[in-house]
Formats: C-alpha cells, structure tokens, sequence
C-alpha cells in the first residue's frame, strides 16, 4: 500500500474540512436561492437514456469539489416545492428547523437498529416516537413505534402485525392453508393492495368497502362484509382506516369502526382484527385538539371554526385505534424519510419479536431498547426523529397549530370561490381537510345539477363518459395555457374515491400544504378558470 496516497485519500474525505465543506454547502444554498426567482417545476431534463448511457465513474480519487460536480445539474434541475404555486399534491417545502436536524443527523450518520449503532440517536427516536403518540393518542400509557421508511412500510408494518394477532405464529409457519383478509375503503391509499400482495395474504383478499359522499367507509357496508368473510370461516387481519385521504381527504369514524369490529368478531367467536389508521396524510389535524374555539386566538374566519370543531372531534377517534401511520415528512413540513409506524399499546409488538439467536451478529440486543428485534429493516436512518424534534421545537405547538389551522382555511376559500362557478362541483364539500377536488365543465352546464342526477344513478354511460372526458379536456387546456410565474400547478386524479353507482369520479385536485400559499394564489386559480371557460 501506498501510504501517502493513502493518507491524502483520508484527508480529503475522511477529515472534516470545515471551510470546504462551508463553502460547498453555501453553493448549494445559493443555487436555491437563485431557483425562488424562477417558475416551479421547470425541469431542465429528463434524459433518462443518457443517464444509463454514461454512468461514468472517476478512476483516480478526486477532492470534494469534484463530488459537488457530479451530482449539482441533478441538484439545479430538481425542485424543492418552494413556491407557493405548488398545490398539486401532498407534498410541500421541508422547514429550516428540519433541515437543522437532517444535517445534524448525516453528520453523524447512525443506524438505529441498535443502539450501539446510533447511541443517543436511538433514544431521540424513543423521545420522537412519543412525543407523535401523545399528540395523536392524546396521551397513552405505553406507546412505541419506529420511523419507517415512508408511509406504505408503515402501513405494512400494521397488516403483519394484524396478521400475527389473528394467526399467531405466522412469521415462523406462514398462512398455509389458513383464508385470512383485510379491509380498507375504497377512498383508502393503493398502498394497502401493495402489502396485502408483500404480506403474502393476496391482493385478492383485500377488500374495498364503498365510501359514503365524505369519502368515509360505509358503517353499513362495513358490517355486511364482516358477515359475509366471517360466515366463510375467514379471518379479517386488520382493518386499515383512512384518517385524510391523499386525494379528497376522507376520514374515517374510528371509534364506529372499533365497536363494530369488536361486536362482529365477539358475535361469531373470531379474533378482532387490528385496527390500524393511516393518516399519513391527516394526522397533523391532531394540532388543532387544544385549540380554544370561543377566543380564536388566530383570528381564524367564522366559518373555519366549525371545521376546526369538527377535526377535534375526529381526532377523537385515535385513541380507539391499534397503531396509526404518520408521515412527518407531509404536513410536518420534515425531510424524507419522516414516516412512523406507532402503536397504542407497546405489548402488541410481541407478536412482531424476534430472538437474538435469529440474529447472531446482534447478540448484544436487548428488547426494551433495540428495535432491530421486531423490525423489517436492519438500516434505518434516523433522519426521522432528527427532523421531527427539530422541526416541533423550533416551530412550537402553536406554530404547528398555524400552519395546519392556515391549510384549512386556504382549502375552505378555494371550496367556497368554486361553489359561486354554476359550472363548477366541489366534489369534497363535506371533508375538513387540506385537499379539494372538483369538476369544472363548460360554460352553461349546470355541474351541481349533473352530480345529483350522477347520484341518483339517472346517467346514462354515454353521458357520464361525456362529462367526464370534458373534465379532463378543459384541465389539459388551463394545463397548455397556464403562466407559470403566476397560475398555481394543479393535478389530476382519475379517481377521486366516491364512487356512486360504481363510477369512478376524476377531478381537478389541489392540496395546500404550502404556507406561502394564499388568497391571491387561489383569485388567480378562479380568474384562469373563468378566462378558459
């Protein structure tokens, strides 16, 4: 070995160089400073082939400005959702204090499998966990939980362990010959088709329950498809409920779903099924519970505050739950990945446990504190909880409560401009949420009009495909004429999750998970309507 080259290699990459490293970071900070000047999403290419194409490798070592060079034309060519144009989806800008706490983390680097990987990492992420389980349990006496990898893991995490439940010893025996099967809405995320296939249960086997007009699980429906598994001598592993749906923002009655779960099992002697609530997208709702409605302390307008009343009444329903997926990384405004998997009682994750034989070159772990015993990953970033205790203890509660309590009130604002438009239909009028989607068809069609006769099932096939292709016509159009310094960037969703008669609905969507995002943003939305039309 040559020592010198050697010893340069560890100097230039291994040794903390403080000014080049400041120097680097100012860059890239500069470079987004420089992209709030310009349009949102102007990508500068997609050349995926020329990607595959030439992906050239340096041969001699190189210094760091050389690492800079690599990856800065994928850097300046990606968007950070900074502009208060962006209302496409459920994402929106990462805050600084998460920054704070992400870069605090690469730093260091931890894995928090064991906690002689991670150290004191490993006890943020116990302090992170509980800090999430108080506010969406509205205090509990035993929780637990890891940060995940992003929301579908979380909502896996939640179907093994209703498996296990219903089907003990199915980590070591499998399923074998057992019929087993879960229940979601069908407003629910495409995620939980995605573990019923990873669990091995069969996307078959998941079933979809219609959703009423706010986009919540049908109680009625709910009922007659547990009878029915339930008379084929079939066990229900889990219940997935939706707590703010990615599209229309659906929330569903957990304490409902709760008692008549316990109530159909206990009447046909099978096990309950695990609740689990995936409110990746609604759990920040849970901000808003200590919010005092009579002072209104954010002077929030009159007619936000019954949307206000009507979120703490759902937040309720938390405590009624199993285990709840959260994704800090959506409206915790956090960095990827901030996504936790928590359960309401930490014995349950008994059923999830492995032994340190399973694992010999963890020998050292210990159940009470190394989550490598009962996780699916043995490298889990701890990015996670860095960016969740930074981001609650700069922002504060009360920031917190804002930013939520803003999102709600710029949704409502836009529902209540569409409602003036006669050839406009909200289609979420009765969810509280951040997300509104809706029609918009030509001028001289009466939408409110339509949508009752679409309900009422007097549409013809031909009729509804005309509607709904002239839906998706004049979205393309305002998407071909848009000003992109000005006209906020809408999406599209085929399938909205109200499904009358079978019909799936698709709508124009926009999300408000951007706090930049205002009035004038949403006059301009109105105004590009009215000028298309």
């Amino acid at each position: 070995m040559d020592r010198t080259k050697l010893d340069e290699l560890i100097r230039t990459f291994f040794t903390c160089d403080r000014r080049k490293l400041s120097q680097i970071f100012d860059e890239l900070l500069s470079t987004m400073e420089a992209e709030e000047s310009l349009p949102p999403g102007s990508l500068m290419s997609q050349n995926y082939e020329t990607a595959q194409a030439n992906p050239e490798i340096h041969t001699l070592p190189g210094n760091l400005k050389d690492a800079r060079d690599a990856i800065f034309p994928f850097f300046w060519g990606t968007d950070g959702w900074n502009s208060k144009l962006h209302v496409e989806n459920v994402r929106g800008p990462a805050n600084y204090a998460s920054l704070i706490g992400t870069i605090a983390c690469l730093l260091k680097n931890p894995n928090l499998c064991v906690d002689t990987y991670s150290q004191r990492s490993n006890e943020l992420e116990v302090k992170a966990i509980t800090a999430l389980a108080n506010l969406v349990f509205y205090h509990t006496d035993s929780p637990w939980g890891v940060f995940t990898m992003g929301g579908t893991v979380s909502n896996l995490y939640g179907g093994k362990l209703g498996i296990e439940k219903v089907l003990p010893g199915a980590m070591q025996t499998g399923v074998r010959e057992h019929r087993l099967a879960g229940i979601v809405s069908e407003a629910a995320h495409y995620s939980n088709a995605t573990l019923a296939g990873w669990l091995g249960m069969g996307t078959e086997n998941l079933h979809a329950v219609p959703t009423d007009r706010a986009l919540a699980i049908r109680l009625d429906l709910l009922a007659e498809k547990l009878d029915a598994l339930y008379a084929e001598q079939i066990r229900v592993a889990f219940i997935i409920a939706t707590f703010g749906g990615t599209d229309a923002f659906g929330i569903d009655d957990i304490t409902a779903i709760r008692q008549l779960i316990e109530e159909k099992a206990r009447a046909r002697n099978m096990p309950v099924p695990h609740l689990h609530v995936d409110a990746a997208v609604g759990w920040s709702l849970c901000f808003l519970d200590e919010y005092n409605l009579q002072e209104n302390p954010f002077q929030l307008e009159e007619d936000t505050l019954p949307l206000v009343a009507a979120a703490q009444k759902h937040c309720q329903g938390f405590r009624h739950a199993d285990s709840v997926t959260i994704d800090f990384h959506k409206m915790g405004w956090g960095h990827y990945p901030a996504s936790a998997f928590i359960v309401n009682r930490r014995a349950d994750l008994k059923h999830l446990f492995r032994s340190v034989h399973d694992m010999p070159y963890f020998c050292e772990a210990e159940y009470r504190r190394d989550p490598a015993l009962f996780t699916l990953e043995c490298s889990r970033a701890a990015i996670g909880p860095y960016s969740v205790m930074a981001s609650l203890n700069g922002l504060g509660l009360i920031g917190c409560r804002m930013l939520v309590a803003n999102a709600l009130e710029m949704a409502h604002l836009l529902k209540k401009r569409l409602g003036q438009l006669d050839y406009c239909k909200v289609l979420n009028a009765e969810t509280i949420g951040t997300s509104v989607v809706w029609w918009v068809l030509p001028k001289g069609r009466n939408a409110a009009a339509i949508f009752d006769r679409l309900e009422a099932g007097q549409l013809e096939p031909e009729e509804f495909q005309r509607y709904t292709a002239e839906v998706r016509r004049l979205f393309d159009k305002r998407q071909a004429a848009l000003d992109p310094a000005q006209d906020a960037r809408l999406s599209f969703t085929n399938n909205m999750g109200y499904r009358p008669h079978g019909l799936e609905l698709p709508a124009w969507k926009a999300v408000f998970f951007n706090p930049k995002t205002d009035a004038a943003v949403i006059e301009r939305v109105i105004y590009s309507i009215e000028e298309m039309i």
